[in-house]
């Protein structure tokens, strides 16, 4: 059965009593980019094991911590390690934090993932800007927002023709163009599947023509929760591996790919995000 606002509220008050921050950022680090939480200072450290009613994540490169901390005098909190449909959780356990990072104070949320590249124009290592997604679980009626509507947190049917905030995107160029950047950032679709499989060659074909360009298990989830709940949302994808669109390729995708490429790119993201953070 799903949370009820009590649960949520309990949560949020038990880390509102045990930590002195007050977070207005929420960053979730995608695989391999956990290393973004390092950066904060004066941090104050939570397992998800120790936090009342949070899931536990169960995947190889999420640690599995909340982590609050200073990021260039902004208060954030940091979620190292995410919640996915393919571990087994219903969708509402997945989007969880989201609601207590509304109940905390955050404004602004910062999701970041590894993703698979769909655009021929697409290099491994290149970052996306997430201007727009396609839910396809969200075609066969899987949405965090299914049920009856909590108006505490938000309306019934909230909008998402503007989902990913355009002055968020607008300040990530200029700040990818002053760190020089601008060469690996891109801007495009991201398509969220269920997982934990690898899309098949068909599959890619597909989302491609329907205007994807780039493919990952995680995210939208978090952002319809976010903008139901007001706060503005800033996402990008980390190209971590090519998908394969043609049968005679002897390329295949695997999860140490992934999560070698974050380890690459990772000082280039940690660079970019706090910059924007402190703009």
């Amino acid at each position: 059965c799903r949370y009820t606002y009590e649960e949520y509220k309990e949560t949020a008050d038990w880390l509102l009593a045990n930590t002195q921050h007050r977070p207005l950022i929420a960053i979730i680090c995608g695989s391999g980019l956990g290393g973004l939480a390092e950066i904060l200072k004066d941090q104050k450290v939570f397992s998800y094991s120790d936090i009342p009613n949070f899931p536990q994540s169960t995947v190889h490169g999420h640690a599995g911590r909340l982590v609050f901390g200073n990021l260039n005098g902004k208060s954030c909190v940091c979620m190292q390690g995410r919640f996915h449909l393919y571990e087994g959780y219903p969708i509402w356990k997945v989007t969880f934090p989201i609601r207590i990072f509304q109940l905390l104070g955050v404004e602004t949320v910062i999701v970041t993932n590894a993703a698979g590249g769909l655009s021929e124009d697409y290099k491994v290592g290149d970052v996306m800007l997430i201007k727009d997604h396609i839910n396809m679980p969200g075609f066969a009626g899987n949405n965090p927002l299914v049920g009856p509507n909590d108006e505490r947190f938000g309306v019934r049917f909230p909008c998402m023709s503007d989902a990913y905030d355009r002055g968020l995107r607008k300040l990530a160029k200029t700040v990818a163009r002053e760190l020089g950047f601008s060469d690996f950032l891109k801007e495009g679709v991201y398509c969220v599947l269920g997982g934990p499989s690898f899309e098949t060659i068909a599959e890619c074909r597909m989302l491609r023509k329907l205007g994807a360009d780039a493919v990952g298990m995680s995210t939208v989830h978090e952002v319809l929760v976010a903008r139901h709940c007001g706060m503005r949302v800033f996402g990008l994808s980390l190209i971590t591996n090519k998908a394969v669109m043609d049968y005679d390729s002897e390329s295949k995708a695997n999860h140490e790919e992934v999560l070698q490429t974050g380890r690459e790119r990772a000082s280039h993201l940690e660079r970019m995000i706090s910059s924007l953070i402190e703009r």
